[in-house]
């Protein structure tokens, strides 16, 4: 695990599973992913950064269905993002002097 990584644990029915993921793992990750291409790169996450104990066990709840993938994913990514508020502000409607 390197200093900027965070172990995140997700419990998929009555497993559990311990990630290590870092900022270079979710880049790589964004980077893989194309419009026909999305469930490689979910899976290649899933896999690279669990524990390496729990790997096999891992492959086999992966290859139930690929929307579970996606799911896991997308689990681990929410839980890794920052918790900062992002607020778009909207044009000024009013002309300006």
């Amino acid at each position: 695990m390197t200093i900027n990584s965070r172990e995140i644990t997700l419990e998929v029915g009555d497993k559990e599973f311990s990630f290590a993921l870092s900022p270079q793992d979710v880049t790589k990750y964004f980077n893989a992913m194309t419009a026909t291409n999305k469930v490689a790169p979910s899976f290649n996450l899933l896999s690279t950064t669990v524990n390496q104990e729990q790997r096999a066990g891992l492959r086999e709840q992966l290859q139930v269905n690929p929307v579970l993938t996606m799911q896991m994913a997308g689990a681990l990514l929410e839980e890794f993002a920052p918790d900062v508020e992002v607020l778009v502000k909207k044009p000024s409607t009013t002309p300006s002097a």
